[in-house]
């Protein structure tokens, strides 16, 4: 075994402390990756709120940046030195339909997370990237492209493949016309893309203040989607809304918005939702929902990023105030993701 050290829940607590922690020996296709930035995401929140005093020992974060320290010996993609990124999934059966098409993230065995997820090797439970040493399946890394800068990168690993899985898959370009509902973690690269895919872009938001944010980030305007007048006014009016609100809320604000033959894309709550039939019904509109990517789509994601400059738009802590991150996370007071610098572990 390898020793690293890292921030780890233990027992029902959702704080987090340092500890040492145990990295499995190289495989031959694995990966010792220093992990120099990971960024602080709402499943790292749900995870540690639904511990329980029986849940093993959880090390949170799946969304990071690093270098290569050590290469298994058939590893030939990577060498030791390369900067690489790696995302919320960390292995896959390989076999069924959907990891031949290239969606591992829909694994009919489902995939192997990050963090508290099972080894398909050792059953052993994987533990995160708030630490200085991640082991990985070199399948599951990526070069990280040059010129996008590795903290503010590593959220694309995460929140940027959430909202360009869609993006991608639903054709947006010059000719779409394209509302993102929510401007946070995923929202504002939401926004970021679709405007680098050259689509008409607006922002949908509760309050007016994020007018000023919305325009800093390339969207053409903003609705409030509190004021009825406004909400009235673009009905039907957007080919794709990407809904990215973490919290339960009505869709029929938002699908009556679509345009005909349009999609809302719900990606922000993982949970029920209840949608009037007739709200589908006139203008044949589709519901539909992404969550992360496959191994080709996140390359593509990397490789779009690096040609048009977007990264996140990061708050950097050292990984000792992961605890205060998470707290302000909870009360959503970030703009508009918590980035961790490892490098204090040392």
């Amino acid at each position: 075994m390898r020793r690293t050290i890292g921030w780890r829940a233990d027992g029902p607590s959702t704080a987090l402390r340092t500890a040492p922690l145990d990295r499995r020996d190289l495989r031959p296709d694995d990966l010792a990756v220093r992990v120099d930035y990971c960024g602080v995401c709402h499943t790292d929140v749900h995870a540690l709120s639904a511990r329980t005093g029986e849940d093993p020992p959880l090390v949170p974060g799946h969304e990071f940046t690093g270098v290569v320290t050590e290469t298994g010996t058939a590893v030939t993609r990577f060498a030791v030195g390369d900067q690489v990124a790696v995302g919320n999934i960390v292995d896959s059966c390989g076999e069924c339909a959907m990891c031949r098409a290239g969606q591992e993230n829909f694994c009919h065995a489902f995939p192997t997370l990050t963090y508290g997820g099972v080894d398909r090797h050792d059953g052993s439970t994987t533990l995160g990237a708030f630490c200085r040493e991640y082991v990985v399946r070199d399948r599951f890394a990526h070069l990280l492209p040059p010129g996008l800068d590795p903290a503010a990168a590593a959220p694309l690993l995460c929140a940027g493949i959430t909202v360009w899985e869609p993006l991608h898959a639903l054709g947006v370009g010059p000719e779409t016309r394209v509302a993102v509902a929510g401007l946070g973690g995923l929202g504002h690269l939401a926004v970021k893309m679709a405007v680098a895919l050259g689509a008409g872009t607006t922002v949908l938001s509760r309050s007016p203040d994020k007018a000023g944010d919305a325009r800093r980030l390339g969207a053409h305007g903003l609705v409030v989607s509190t004021d009825p007048e406004q909400t009235a006014a673009a009905r039907d009016r957007f080919d794709v809304v990407i809904d990215t609100v973490s919290a339960p809320h009505d869709l029929g604000t938002y699908l009556r918005m679509v345009a005909m033959d349009g999609t809302l894309c719900h990606l922000g709550h993982l949970g029920a939702v209840t949608v009037e039939t007739t709200d589908l019904l006139v203008g044949r509109k589709s519901l539909t929902s992404a969550g992360s990517g496959g191994l080709p789509s996140t390359a593509s994601m990397l490789d779009f990023c690096a040609r048009h400059a977007i990264t996140a738009d990061i708050e950097l802590l050292p990984s000792a105030q992961v605890n205060e991150a998470l707290d302000r996370l909870r009360r959503n007071d970030v703009r508009y993701r918590f980035v961790l610098d490892m490098s204090d572990l040392d």
